[in-house]
């Protein structure tokens, strides 16, 4: 680390040396998990969840540079991921010994992280960032495909109910509750399955179809998840992780149930999922709970 400099202006350095190179961003990300002097054995397994959905957006494409002829990334995701690396650099930086104060309360909750390093917090500054960047960047989420804002939709309702499998196991698997923080470990790879795009997202970017026809082809424990167990505790969950951490500005995510982050409220009919046994069947067994509140 260079002295004189304060966190805040030597993370921004670190990512905008990666800025342009994807898989630079991937190893960057992997460092932050070392920490500031590249030993953090508690923090380590963290990384897991971390590398596995950078990993799936170096493969899709978007992270490449805008100004590639023949596939350009994706602005929105571009700057998403820059938050997620600039708040955990920052976090890096500060915990080294580089002078503050933290730009953001994003980058406070990653030294949470750091003082103490549990699921809970973890999620929580993960998530904040996550967050944070998707409500500073809604204007890039507008200029995508309709496909794409779909999936951006998809992608931060997984992220929040991956949270709340671990924070708050009565809200995301009701009567399966004691279950739920062992599967929405960060560190165990059963976390995958829950954050796992890639059944339902192509390997590609920019998504070509209509929404319709990427519903059709996701099968299975996916379309089970997204609406037999995330779709019908939706408004409790973006309730709750606007208070957890903390983004009052996530309400304005979700209307009466119906995710509208760069979605027209006019088209919330795609997540009214078509009947079927499997569905009800889940919808019996996981009933949504009747508050929010994170208890056992």
């Amino acid at each position: 680390m260079t002295s004189g400099v304060t966190a805040a202006v030597w993370a921004a350095g670190q990512v905008a040396r990666v800025r342009d190179d994807p898989a630079g961003r991937t190893a960057l990300m992997g460092r932050c998990y070392s920490g500031p002097f590249g030993r953090a054995p508690r923090h380590l397994p963290f990384r897991r969840a971390a590398l596995s959905f950078m990993g799936w957006q170096v493969r899709r494409g978007v992270l490449r540079p805008e100004t590639s002829a023949d596939r350009p990334g994706s602005p929105w995701w571009r700057a998403v991921n820059e938050r997620i690396l600039r708040d955990g650099c920052e976090a890096v930086g500060l915990s080294g010994g580089l002078p503050g104060p933290a730009s953001s309360p994003t980058v406070g909750s990653w030294l949470s992280f750091v003082a103490r390093p549990t699921a809970r917090a973890w999620y929580r500054a993960h998530n904040g960032s996550v967050v944070a960047a998707y409500l500073d960047h809604r204007g890039l989420a507008e200029a995508e495909n309709e496909a794409e804002r779909f999936f951006l939709n998809v992608v931060l309702c997984r992220v929040l109910y991956a949270h709340a499998l671990v924070a708050a196991p009565r809200l995301s698997l009701g009567p399966l509750r004691p279950l739920a923080p062992l599967l929405g470990d960060p560190r165990l790879g059963m976390t995958g399955i829950f954050l796992q795009l890639s059944r339902v997202l192509p390997d590609e970017y920019p998504l070509r179809g209509s929404v319709r026809s990427h519903l059709e082809r996701e099968i299975g424990f996916g379309r089970l998840l997204d609406y037999g167990v995330i779709v019908p505790r939706l408004q409790q969950l973006y309730t709750w992780s606007a208070g957890e951490l903390p983004a009052p500005g996530l309400l304005g995510c979700v209307r009466d149930g119906a995710p509208v982050y760069a979605w027209p409220y006019e088209d919330r009919g795609v997540w009214e999922p078509r009947p079927s046994p499997a569905l009800r069947l889940v919808h019996r067994a996981l009933p949504p709970a009747r508050s929010a509140r994170s208890g056992p």
